[in-house]
């Protein structure tokens, strides 16, 4: 964050986000909610900056399959829990990112293809409104349409219900190849997309770590036992350097990707593509990037939705991480198309994520549920 907050409140009760909220009406100033610092950006002028890692509430029902989850709880932390039921929730790639957070921009899982958006499974939403009040929001609500995948600009969420999803077996891993292979491996990954099943998750992968060589690969899971036959065009490759794809644990799926757990500054663009045509030329090489990766979204993602998280109908995304200065490169790659609200960055607004009504139904519920603007977003429905 550029700016300096006008002050820093951690939050370890419903009360203590109340008594902030307050505040911030009675003195002209504005909150923000940082369950974590994940993805930080945003205008914070004027601004407290409240910390809602304290709010720790985590209950299962593992009869009617529904997890209660406080604003602080970390996916990682719910997977364990869930999966101690033979159930998951609709985690991205990381384990420390909070379920809150992730699931108000959206929420992009490994199990999207199959269950959709994460947003898509919430139940009800514990809240503080713009005047310090509480309430819980569902389906009736005009709220529970916008808190569900049209980011926190409306409310502060303090916890959340969802449903969560039986899981027997588990299937994933990653095979990685010199770089030098990376055109035989684009041509299996748009092969087994072709005519992957719902069940099945491919994430096409450039790579280069600082003081090594680029690599290419390919990470899978699969809601099932064995998705080997599906994945069958990458042992034709040859080749490979690794190859960790076996039947795992629910609590294992942050090694796939490996990312890191500690915090550090970083540069990312995404952009939604219709089609894989020319990338590499685009992509290769990728210095000064670390990594770019191509999702590939469809199933479920490009059905009708009753959120604001909204249907994708491109086939894929392309997403791109360097340290800060690799900016310029990123916009050599992307040409500024859109993108998921949750995979928005810094300088980028509201607006190159929603189609147009849409957007405009975010902002005239903004107005009218907080008319003072005392929630501010890392992306704010209002600006740009």
């Amino acid at each position: 964050m550029k700016q300096p907050v006008r002050a820093v409140a951690e939050a370890h009760s419903v009360d203590d986000v109340v008594d902030v909220v307050r505040l911030a009406g009675k003195e002209g100033l504005a909150v923000t909610a940082q369950p974590s610092g994940h993805g930080a950006s945003g205008d914070v002028a004027d601004t407290i900056l409240l910390r809602t890692h304290g709010l720790t509430t985590l209950e299962i029902d593992p009869v009617a399959k529904v997890a209660r989850v406080g604003a602080g709880v970390r996916w990682g932390r719910l997977q364990a829990a869930a999966a101690a039921h033979g159930l998951t929730g609709l985690p991205g790639s990381s384990p420390v990112v909070t379920v809150t957070g992730y699931t108000l921009g959206g929420g992009l899982s490994w199990f999207s293809r199959k269950h959709g958006f994460a947003s898509s499974s919430v139940r009800s939403f514990d809240i503080v409104d713009a005047e310090g009040n509480r309430s819980v929001v569902t389906r009736d609500d005009e709220l529970f349409w916008a808190l569900r995948g049209g980011g926190g600009d409306f409310a502060l969420v303090t916890a959340m219900e969802l449903d969560l999803h039986p899981l027997p077996d588990l299937y994933g891993g990653r095979v990685l190849w010199p770089a030098t292979r990376a055109p035989e491996v684009l041509e299996a990954f748009k092969e087994i997309t072709a005519t992957a099943p719902d069940e099945l998750t491919v994430w096409f992968d450039l790579l280069r770590f600082p003081g090594s060589p680029p690599f290419v690969a390919v990470d899978s899971t699969y809601l099932g036992k064995d998705a080997s036959g599906f994945l069958a065009p990458l042992d034709r490759i040859g080749g490979a350097l690794s190859d960790t794809r076996a039947p795992m644990p629910l609590t294992a799926l942050g090694d796939i990707t490996g990312e890191p757990t500690d915090p550090g500054p970083g540069a990312s663009k995404a952009q939604l593509l219709d089609g894989l045509d020319g990338i590499l030329e685009r992509v290769m090489p990728i210095d000064p990037l670390i990594s770019v990766q191509i999702r590939h979204l469809g199933g479920a993602l490009a059905r009708p939705s009753d959120s604001a998280a909204g249907q994708v109908a491109e086939p894929y995304l392309l997403y791109m991480f360097g340290l800060p200065g690799a900016e310029d490169r990123q916009r050599e790659i992307a040409d500024g198309g859109r993108k998921p609200f949750t995979f928005l960055a810094p300088g980028e607004s509201a607006a190159a994520a929603f189609p147009a009504a849409t957007l405009e139904r975010l902002r005239d519920i903004k107005r009218r549920h907080d008319p003072a603007n005392v929630f501010r977003s890392n992306y704010p429905v209002l600006a740009g």
